[in-house]
């Protein structure tokens, strides 16, 4: 009938008396109090009986009380609709029973019902359609039971509710309750105080002094959403004139693969190819809305390509000095007071990581870092509103070079102390605060904090096989993201109350090596490029967890 995991009970009701007389006139054998019970003028007390007595004595003409007291039925064989003989009851009232349980359509066949007592027992969960039907309910008590929760809309067309008692029970106020303040604010219904046993930030506080905003039910994951039947070592979003596209460099392919979003079947498609070869950075710039790309490649020198638009092609406009640059492995562009720039990263022992500038016809040599370093990475930011580079190198601690506005060169400023075999360095703010990743293919990546001086250890993340740290942004929730080879992709999410990274969710992607966001039709999009295995694109969903 709908009541599961008790072992006795009692019930209260008001029923109407059945008519003594068939329709052709005929009296009929007057019924009898039913088995199990004792019969009054206005009472009848049950105990052990097995349904809901269905005929009273004819000295029950009014309404009266009915009181079950360890009602036997075993749920799982009892037909439902335990209460359709007794259409007329207008009370029941169960207390001090040990079901833990209230299944859906309990009640059915109590169109008249005004008053539902259901106090003192053990109840845990309610159907979300447990009350369907008692559209005439005026007063419904809960009162004393074992409730964390209330499903969503239980209420829902119980529409002359005055009176709803939720007192003795262990209510917490979490997002899945969100829905009973909101139904607070909008019912006609009073409800006594009741308080909440949780979460931490709302225990012990008045439910009924809750408002809807004071929840935050809004959260966000990853979802695999296309993948590619490619293999990329890096990726690259990019906007050219009002389009989005992307770019995957391939090594193996030897080929710079540009997709762009295809707002028909919602998917991204090949837009365009540069043949190269070993590619390892495919850089897109953008300079007084001339497109630039800037291909780098470990054989065969790194090459500039221009996007031609009358022949809709990508043309090669110049070569990259070989003698600088001979194995590069990172490439970044900046603008500084108006002019562009880019900067390669070379990690070969004869090379050198250096600075190339635009000058209004192509790009030319402006400034060699260092040589023989063997950088891998570099990441263009600003600390204090001024402009620097870090390096990181297979062969020292990562480097911090300052822009000097008088020579127009960076200067050496300090290293990042403690920090030997950094791959890759790459930055993110927190309100107004700077924040770095550094990635360690062995032993632990980091993040740290800049205090104004110095980048100071804030949070250490075990890390084998990792090549990719990437901090990515998306509204309020910022990310960063932990590749690795030998395990899953781990995305941590900054908790500002912490003020540091805890874990969000796992991603599957073989050896991953680079990711970006892109933005389309008001969808964002991770791109996750992999060395080993197809190259995946996620859509950032926002779950509201209050649904």
């Amino acid at each position: 009938w709908g009541w599961r995991g008790w072992k006795g009970w009692t019930l209260l009701v008001w029923v109407a008396a059945v008519s003594p007389l068939l329709a052709d006139g005929r009296r009929v054998r007057q019924p009898r109090c039913p088995s199990g019970c004792i019969c009054t003028k206005d009472n009848a007390l049950c105990e052990n009986v097995r349904s809901v007595p269905h005929t009273f004595p004819p000295d029950n003409i009014v309404p009266c009380n009915l009181f079950l007291i360890n009602y036997v039925l075993d749920f799982m064989k009892s037909p439902g609709g335990s209460f359709v003989h007794t259409p007329a009851l207008q009370l029941l009232l169960f207390t001090a029973n040990s079901f833990d349980l209230i299944d859906e359509d309990a009640f059915l066949g109590l169109p008249h019902l005004e008053y539902l007592f259901i106090e003192n027992n053990k109840i845990a969960s309610i159907s979300p359609f447990a009350f369907r039907g008692l559209k005439a309910l005026i007063h419904l008590s809960l009162a004393y039971n074992n409730l964390e929760t209330l499903p969503k809309d239980v209420f829902k067309g119980m529409d002359a509710l005055t009176k709803v008692d939720l007192r003795g029970n262990n209510l917490i106020c979490d997002c899945k309750l969100k829905w009973l303040v909101e139904w607070m604010h909008h019912t006609n219904a009073t409800l006594d105080e009741i308080y909440c046993s949780g979460p931490p930030i709302h225990q012990g506080k008045k439910i009924n002094d809750l408002l809807p905003h004071s929840f935050d039910c809004i959260t966000a994951e990853f979802a695999s959403y296309q993948s590619l039947k490619f293999e990329s070592i890096s990726v690259e979003a990019f906007t050219f004139g009002k389009d989005q596209y992307v770019v995957f460099p391939q090594p193996f392919a030897g080929t710079c693969s540009f997709l762009e979003w295809d707002h028909v079947e919602m998917t991204f498609r090949t837009y365009d190819t540069i043949e190269s070869t070993s590619t390892v950075v495919c850089k897109p710039m953008v300079i007084n809305n001339h497109l630039f790309i800037i291909v780098a490649q470990l054989f065969g020198g790194s090459h500039i390509y221009k996007r031609d638009t009358s022949a809709n092609k990508f043309i090669k406009i110049q070569d990259i000095d070989i003698l600088k640059i001979r194995k590069p492995n990172d490439v970044e562009t900046f603008v500084i007071d108006g002019e562009s720039f880019f900067v390669i990263a070379d990690s070969s022992k004869a090379g050198s990581t250096t600075v190339y500038k635009w000058n209004g016809n192509g790009f030319y040599s402006h400034q060699s870092l260092h040589p023989w370093y063997r950088d891998t990475d570099v990441e263009y930011l600003e600390i204090s509103n001024k402009p620097h580079l870090i390096l990181s190198s297979s062969s020292q601690r990562p480097v911090v070079y300052q822009w000097n506005r008088n020579q127009k060169q960076f200067d050496r400023r300090t290293d990042i102390p403690d920090m030997e075999d950094v791959f890759s360095v790459k930055h993110f703010r927190v309100q107004g605060e700077l924040f770095i990743c550094l990635t360690r293919f062995i032993g632990d990546s980091k993040v740290m904090r800049w205090d104004g001086a110095l980048f100071k250890e804030v949070q250490t993340f075990p890390s084998r096989g990792s090549m990719v740290f990437q901090p990515v942004s998306v509204g309020k929730w910022q990310y960063a993201i932990l590749g690795s080879d030998y395990s899953l992709t781990q995305v941590y999410l900054w908790d500002t109350k912490r003020g540091q990274l805890v874990p969000s969710q796992e991603l599957n992607i073989q050896a991953p090596r680079a990711f970006s966001l892109v933005s389309i039709d008001g969808r964002v999009f991770l791109l996750a490029s992999s060395f080993k295995g197809k190259t995946q694109i996620y859509e950032h969903l926002m779950i509201d967890l209050s649904n």
